[in-house]
């Protein structure tokens, strides 16, 4: 349905992250989200076990939607290892 109003919306969400300065970001084809991408963020959330939670969210034109082989969310915290997550763009229902 949402693809039928023109767009396709992804949400990327982390939980149990310390400290408190990850970032999150989006990889569309392995390249970094263009202007023609929209990106929110919300605000980091303080857990009761001390640990952190955020999430971001991607709209694409349904249009390049399309055309996408596969979107990655990455965790980034200094110089630490990223921690990523991929989906590729046939494992989604278009129903």
């Amino acid at each position: 349905q949402e693809l039928q109003q023109g767009k396709a919306t992804l949400m990327c969400l982390a939980n149990k992250g310390f400290p408190s300065d990850w970032s999150l970001t989006w990889k569309v084809d392995g390249r970094s989200s263009s202007s023609s991408q929209e990106e929110s963020r919300s605000p980091r959330v303080l857990g009761k076990d001390g640990h952190y939670s955020w999430s971001s969210t991607l709209r694409l034109p349904a249009v390049q939607w399309g055309r996408v082989g596969s979107v990655t969310c990455e965790a980034t915290q200094g110089s630490q290892t990223p921690v990523t997550e991929t989906l590729r763009r046939d494992q989604c229902s278009q129903s």
